[in-house]
């Protein structure tokens, strides 16, 4: 049962196009009885592995949507926790995860979160090797997975078939969007989220029936029971049953949460099957591009710096926070911002900027004091001197302060990002050691590559995604 009795709601065109969905989604019996034998054997495995190497391995368990069922197919990864005593040393924790993921997996391959884990298969399917504490407290966790046991005996005695049906829908409702997935780079719903979300209001469209009148930011949590020390930017609040104190949304955008209320208004209203088909995004070609800010008037400089040895829930914080200094700064220099967007490649950064004209004006106005304060001197000396760039002035305003109109070095966009690059903070793995690294060139010079094409489609594409669709 639900959490909360869904509100009533009829529409069946929804009915009709929602259970061809789920009847397309829903994984056949033989293949759940398939992953329900891998399960199972990987434990047994892993298990076998741990006693034969006297490894101190508290248990090992598949949770997350494999174990539940609530998977999509053609996204399914089985995740494997190995849980060891609380009290061991994080060095033995990662070298005995590492040890006991290569015993049980072919082709493995390290991966970096907050600790190693790895990647390989088993048995034809996808296996996650993630170490991790065996704690007996959800809200003290040692580490960002030990909380995943209580998670799964959570959904798992409250999921029925039928929720389940829906946590599957809402998944690719989510993906079709392109806000699946709580990755630093997509900053969307977690599974874990879409789960509790479908279990408190008992189906897809109880959820988007909710959302279409959600206001940013959305609390769900209890009055008085949110998690504390949240963010100002939150866009969701919904306490993690387990631990209170966390919120399990913080990694949700509000651009995406926007999104989500937009689009929960647009599928009750005309619901149809291509709701839940997913497509890639195109990327856009430069020429495709250069056409685009040609019928626009508007002129983009690309910064292009070398990728950190970063992974990318590392990396993009870093990159959206390096985007958000380039755009202020260079708004703040003279240019009429129009928008930015960053995407990180396989060994080059992008950061794409739009702005309404490529040269800004030769004149700045520079502010004095008003008369009487003694700066008054060094403001006038300044300004009169045989060598300032003085194109007006020094006058006074209407308001009695003093001003002086000089005359800028830098008008070219491109030479303005240059000059400030050096100064700003970026990040601390993407600020360069070696300014020559660092390629700053107007659009029609920037060297072509994907990542560009992701980058210049997010900064010129921009449309909801339904619009061409429904």
């Amino acid at each position: 049962m639900p959490e909360r009795a869904p509100p009533a709601v009829t529409n069946p065109a929804a009915d009709r196009v929602e259970a061809e969905a789920s009847e397309r989604l829903a994984p056949s019996p033989e293949f759940l009885a398939r992953v329900a034998t891998v399960r199972e054997a990987l434990v047994k495995t892993v298990e076998s592995a741990a006693r034969a190497r006297s490894s101190p391995l508290v248990r090992a368990l598949v949770a997350g949507s494999a174990a539940r069922g609530t998977f999509l197919t053609d996204r399914l990864d089985i995740d494997l926790f190995l849980l060891f005593p609380p009290e061991l040393a994080r060095e033995r924790l990662r070298e005995e995860g590492l040890a006991l993921g290569r015993a049980v997996l072919s082709n493995p391959e390290t991966r970096y979160a907050e600790h190693p884990y790895l990647r390989g298969e088993f048995e034809g399917f996808r296996v996650d090797a993630v170490p991790g504490f065996a704690v007996s407290d959800p809200s003290a966790p040692l580490s960002p997975v030990d909380r995943t046991p209580f998670h799964q005996e959570y959904l798992s005695r409250r999921e029925t078939p039928e929720i389940v049906d829906q946590v599957r829908l809402a998944k690719q409702f989510f993906r079709t969007l392109g806000v699946y997935g709580s990755e630093a780079r997509t900053e969307g719903f977690s599974g874990y989220l879409v789960e509790l979300l479908v279990l408190r209001f008992g189906s897809l469209r109880a959820l988007l029936s909710a959302a279409r009148s959600w206001r940013l930011p959305v609390r769900l949590a209890e009055p008085g029971k949110e998690p504390p020390r949240l963010p100002a930017e939150v866009a969701l609040i919904l306490a993690d049953p387990v631990d209170p104190h966390r919120n399990v949304a913080s990694a949700l955008s509000r651009r995406n949460l926007a999104l989500v209320i937009l689009s929960a208004a647009a599928y009750l209203d005309r619901p149809s099957g291509d709701w839940f088909e997913p497509r890639v995004p195109a990327p856009m070609p430069r020429n495709d591009a250069l056409a685009r800010i040609a019928e626009r008037a508007s002129h983009v400089t690309v910064v292009v710096l070398p990728r950190p040895d970063l992974v990318d829930d590392t990396l993009y914080p870093q990159l959206r926070k390096a985007e958000r200094a380039i755009a202020d700064e260079l708004a703040r220099s003279g240019f009429e911002l129009l928008g930015s967007a960053s995407v990180a490649g396989r060994d080059r950064v992008i950061v794409a900027l739009e702005v309404a004209h490529a040269r800004r004006s030769t004149v700045r106005t520079q502010d004095g004091p008003p008369p009487g304060l003694d700066r008054v001197g060094h403001f006038l000396g300044k300004w009169t001197a045989s060598d300032a760039p003085v194109l007006q002035g020094p006058y006074v305003r209407p308001d009695g302060s003093l001003a002086v109109e000089s005359r800028r070095a830098e008008r070219e966009a491109e030479a303005v990002v240059r000059g400030f690059l050096p100064r700003l903070a970026l990040g601390k793995d993407l600020t360069p050691r070696d300014p020559t690294t660092v390629e700053v060139s107007a659009l029609s010079g920037a060297p072509e590559s994907p990542a560009l094409e992701e980058a210049l489609r997010d900064l010129l594409g921009k449309r909801l995604p339904w619009l061409d669709r429904t």
